[in-house]
């Protein structure tokens, strides 16, 4: 089978032209020579199928920091058969070195100018033709996100994948001595092909960055930004969530009890209770994903994030940490495992550390699912927001006390470059895109976690049978009158600590676990537990959950990423104490003031 790896600069539209060639079909996999995991697909060109690999996004392939030297790794033991470099078309002059350095290699290329369309807008002019002629390579300028000459590149890369690969180990190992030619060729071939004018013109991003980047208005707006987000999601998903919830609550009725009324009554208990009951009730979270990350999708491909995190860089410096920080935290909104993995861009290895330390505070996606059905459940409908906001303020609160106390046994003197992209509104299909590989994403983590999680909650909360279910005399009701001690003084009760417990694994399995405990889902579920939780041990327990330990997947990353035991421990125990610390006194507090 035939490779193409895809080479570009961050912030080139690589990934989005990645999910345009496999249309969302993509598989994560490790590679010989690498020790990560890179995203491939699998697509049909002509008449051979061919494996598309998205690499990471580097600056300079002569690099040292963890992307640079897996994509080296990469060329060097996994020889593409050609190589899609993507480039900038409004950045030209800065992105064009990254290319003569491949070209160095002596390998099949293709480049793709993709933006070229914002180029036309600031007066940037590209004679693609005369430039493929002095770089004798095909170049065809496009739009990744809308398609635009999409189709003519594709046919380019078809006719490309005929010609042999040269060999290019040798060439690897000697390009540091040929430097010095890239700079006149890169100066050359810009002369003669690339128009720039002297002074771009005023446009909309220079516009919005005035009031977005002011340096009084700036935050405040991102907060305000970030609230309506939340407001959103809240607002949209409560409606579609409660539907899907009385769907499934009627197929259980009508159709599986039914059905499965002539099992043995600990079967059907298990498939119905058990199974069914833990699936259903997050299942009916699958809106909230999608427009959670459809929202989020805006925020990141608008060249907002960039924004944020330069706004949050003085900041972040305070902590030990710069403007990349604040970007992983915001990208650990949706799921903490590629946050993690997104810190290979920093060199120091303390600076990576710290900011591993702090993204497991990040309010993700699973812990989403169990703030909005607590919310609903024991909040009014104006509240919940406000009370869905304040947890996303803990979470920064968490990861800025974290960094403050521990910034002096993480030193690190790596300065913050960023490049803020102009502003850009995704189109409908990335949005959906998006959504849908999430909530792919979600339904095989339902398939594997969640089924496992909620199987085991049923286990635990009826063995043995001759108990009553989620008694004291079951298995969970002896673990969680063991755990009491514990967890009293946060006033979170023995159901509550079993869906703790089983949090651990997966966040999405809390929700799940109470299901099977209380037995019910939806609308009966928010009643039970609005009838024994107040609203102050509802919100202790939203703190312990938003702070405590993360996932197995975000701990197994944690480990892979620090290649460090000792680390990975440090930061599971400080996570599990500053949960108790900030839990309890959340909850003394408000007892003592009388609530």
């Amino acid at each position: 089978m035939k490779r193409v790896a895809l080479l570009g600069m961050p912030n080139t539209g690589k990934s989005t032209l990645f999910n345009r060639m496999t249309g969302g079909a993509a598989r994560v996999g490790n590679w010989p020579g690498i020790t990560v995991e890179l995203l491939y697909g699998k697509i049909l060109l002509g008449s051979d199928m061919v494996e598309i690999i998205d690499l990471p996004g580097i600056y300079d392939l002569h690099g040292f920091s963890d992307d640079e030297q897996v994509v080296r790794h990469f060329l060097h033991d996994n020889v593409p058969d050609l190589a899609l470099v993507i480039l900038n078309a409004t950045q030209i002059e800065r992105q064009i070195s990254l290319l003569l350095q491949l070209k160095q290699l002596n390998m099949n290329l293709v480049l793709l100018l993709n933006m070229s369309d914002e180029a036309k807008k600031y007066g940037i002019t590209i004679d693609s033709k005369k430039m493929s002629e002095l770089l004798d390579i095909p170049v065809f300028k496009i739009s990744g996100k809308y398609g635009t000459g999409y189709p003519e590149a594709l046919q380019a890369v078809t006719r490309a994948l005929r010609y042999p690969t040269p060999g290019m180990a040798d060439n690897l190992r000697s390009q540091l001595e040929q430097d010095q030619h890239i700079e006149a060729e890169m100066a050359r071939v810009l002369k003669q092909a690339v128009q720039i004018p002297a002074r771009l013109p005023d446009n909309l991003t220079e516009k919005l960055d005035r009031i977005m980047l002011h340096p009084w208005l700036g935050l405040p707006i991102f907060f305000g930004i970030m609230y309506l987000l939340f407001q959103g999601i809240f607002l949209f998903s409560q409606p579609l969530q409660t539907g899907i919830a009385e769907i499934l609550s009627w197929l259980r009725e009508t159709a599986l009890a039914p059905l499965l009324s002539s099992l043995p009554s600990a079967l059907q208990g298990l498939l119905l209770d058990g199974i069914y009951n833990g699936i259903a009730t997050v299942a009916a979270f699958v809106p909230v994903i999608v427009l959670f990350f459809l929202l989020m999708a805006i925020v990141e491909d608008s060249g907002y994030l960039s924004r944020a995190a330069f706004l949050m860089d003085a900041l972040m410096a305070k902590m030990g940490l710069d403007g990349r920080g604040f970007v992983m935290l915001l990208m650990g909104f949706g799921c903490n495992v590629p946050a993690l993995m997104g810190t290979r861009v920093m060199r120091s290895r303390a600076m990576r550390l710290l900011t591993m330390l702090v993204i497991p505070f990040s309010l993700c996606s699973a812990r989403l699912q169990v703030f909005v059905f607590i919310t609903a459940a024991l909040f009014s409908a104006s509240a919940a927001p406000v009370v869905l906001f304040s947890l996303y303020l803990f979470s920064f609160a968490s990861a800025i006390f974290t960094a403050l106390l521990f910034k002096g046994q993480f030193k690190n003197s790596e300065p913050f470059v960023l490049e803020l992209p102009p502003y850009r509104f995704p189109t409908a299909k990335q949005m959906i895109l998006r959504g849908w590989l999430e909530v792919r994403h979600f339904l095989q983590r339902a398939t594997t976690f969640i089924i496992s999680g909620v199987v085991l909650v049923w286990l635990l909360t009826h063995i043995p049978f001759s108990a009553a279910p989620a008694s004291a005399g079951t298995l969970s009701g002896i673990v969680g009158t063991l755990l009491h001690p514990f967890f009293a003084p946060v006033g979170i009760n023995e159901q509550l600590t079993i869906a703790l417990i089983f949090g651990f694994v997966a966040k999405e399995i809390v929700i799940g676990s109470l299901a099977v405990i209380y037995g019910l889902t939806g609308s009966a579920l928010s009643g039970a537990l609005a009838h024994q939780l107040d609203w102050v041990q509802a919100y202790s327990f939203m703190l312990f959950t938003l702070i405590y330990t993360p996932c197995l997947s975000a701990i197994a990353t944690l480990k892979s990423e620090s290649k460090s035991t000792g680390f990975t421990v440090f930061s599971l125990v400080w996570s599990l104490a500053l949960a108790w610390l900030v839990s309890f006194a959340f909850y003394q507090s408000a007892r003592a003031l009388g609530y």
